[in-house]
């Protein structure tokens, strides 16, 4: 009896095992009975190259183009994945366009506005790919200050030109300092400093205008300035003084 039941037990695991086996073995087929390769795009046009990757049901899209010496303009010059890859159907197959050889070098848009720089971009049949902005002290606000491709370059392989701009108010503002009450030769000094300029300089002799100085024995105590403290004001501004005799 007990043979018996044991011979039972071992056909009933050879049964489980064979089972599993085929379970695995036809997940096997199916997963890569959905598989195909990739087909080579590399020289085709983009319409014949979608056609070819549709035959095998891949997705083909045109990501980017690039300047090539050795692939006429039209042409797919680049794919991924590469081709023979095996990918799942319905993958997509990135590709790029070729813009046959760079005929003239990437002119200067140094100096130029973002409307002007736009326009002579687009009549060179280039695009702009990053747009930026920083202070750079001296430059014009809101001028091209610095390209890439820098100007003049020959040997590029992207259609696509970056510009960083001046900013918009490309000049270091300061918050106005207040020298009422302060001596002027004190004044000087820290507007020697910071850069700013020294005005008009006028004795006053009315009550109200020097009671703020009433309280000191020095003379030429400030007791009025033009721009008033708290003003927004650019390094180079010039600073009027009325003082005490």
């Amino acid at each position: 009896m007990l043979l018996k039941l044991a011979r039972y037990f071992l056909l009933g695991l050879v049964l489980l095992l064979v089972f599993f086996a085929s379970a695995m073995l036809s997940m096997r087929f199916a997963i890569h009975g959905q598989e195909v390769r990739v087909p080579k795009l590399t020289g085709l046009t983009p319409v014949d190259a979608e056609r070819a990757a549709n035959a095998q049901g891949l997705v083909m899209s045109v990501e980017t183009k690039f300047y090539s010496s050795s692939v006429p303009q039209g042409r797919i010059v680049a794919q991924a994945p590469a081709a023979e890859t095996r990918v799942r159907r319905g993958w997509k197959v990135r590709v790029a366009e070729s813009l046959g050889p760079q005929i003239a070098a990437v002119p200067s848009f140094l100096g130029q506005s973002e409307h002007a720089a736009g326009v002579n971009i687009s009549r060179r049949g280039l695009e702009v790919e990053s747009v930026a902005s920083m202070h750079l002290p001296g430059a014009s606000p809101a001028t091209v200050i610095a390209q890439s491709p820098l100007p003049n370059s020959r040997d590029v392989a992207s259609p696509k030109v970056g510009l960083i701009f001046s900013a918009t108010e490309n000049e270091q503002f300061f918050v106005m300092p207040n020298f009422v009450g302060k001596s002027l030769a004190d004044a000087k000094f820290a507007i020697d400093a910071a850069g700013f300029e020294l005005g008009n300089v006028r004795e006053v002799v009315s009550a109200g205008e020097i009671e703020a100085a009433l309280a000191s024995s020095r003379s030429q105590i400030i007791v009025r300035q033009r721009p008033a403290a708290g003003h927004k004001v650019v390094s180079g501004t010039t600073i009027d003084f009325d003082v005490t005799r």
